[in-house]
């Protein structure tokens, strides 16, 4: 495993942070380095532009950009850097964080960024281990090790179900 980071994951405030270490556990689980830092599309604009402009140059292959409210941080991040950039969008207080999801997912032609669902830093940081296996046989048989482990729960739950209903033991896909 390289020690360099391979994805950033930015917010635009320290207090997404409880969202967003979802996204940092799940790198961590595939022992893919990454970065993490505060990074305001409004409130540091300039910082936000050279972190996005000098990404791929320090060597990551993805970026992961959480924001709440107005949350232009994912896209504005898309429209100075190479890389691809997955948006999470942060809950609020108020909208339950549709504001936050709308801004994020409604982008103009050529500034694409891919949407987790909102708070789903979790998936965001699955999806940025997909992307990274693309390229790396080792990282997709992890991937597919854990896929097969999702598997295996959900058809125990199935089961387990099944068995609390009083009902067939299987309907001809469970084990």
């Amino acid at each position: 495993m390289t020690s360099s980071p391979l994805v950033g994951i930015v917010m635009g405030s320290d207090s997404d942070w409880p969202v967003m270490e979802a996204a940092a556990k799940a790198l961590d689980e595939f022992e893919v380095p990454y970065e993490v830092d505060v990074v305001s599309a409004h409130r540091m604009p300039r910082e936000m532009i050279a972190y996005g402009e000098g990404a791929a140059g320090r060597g990551l292959k993805a970026v992961i950009a959480g924001a709440g409210g107005a949350a232009h941080l994912p896209g504005m991040l898309a429209s100075v850097t190479p890389l691809p950039v997955i948006g999470v969008p942060v809950p609020l207080k108020y909208l339950d964080g549709m504001d936050s999801l709308l801004s994020i997912v409604q982008m103009p032609a050529g500034v694409p960024v891919a949407t987790v669902s909102v708070a789903g830093a979790r998936n965001a940081g699955l999806l940025a281990v997909r992307m990274l296996a693309a390229h790396d046989a080792g990282l997709q048989e992890r991937m597919r090790h854990f896929q097969d482990e999702l598997n295996e729960q959900a058809t125990e739950k199935g089961r387990r179900l099944r068995a609390k209903a009083g009902g067939n033991d299987s309907f001809g896909f469970g084990k």
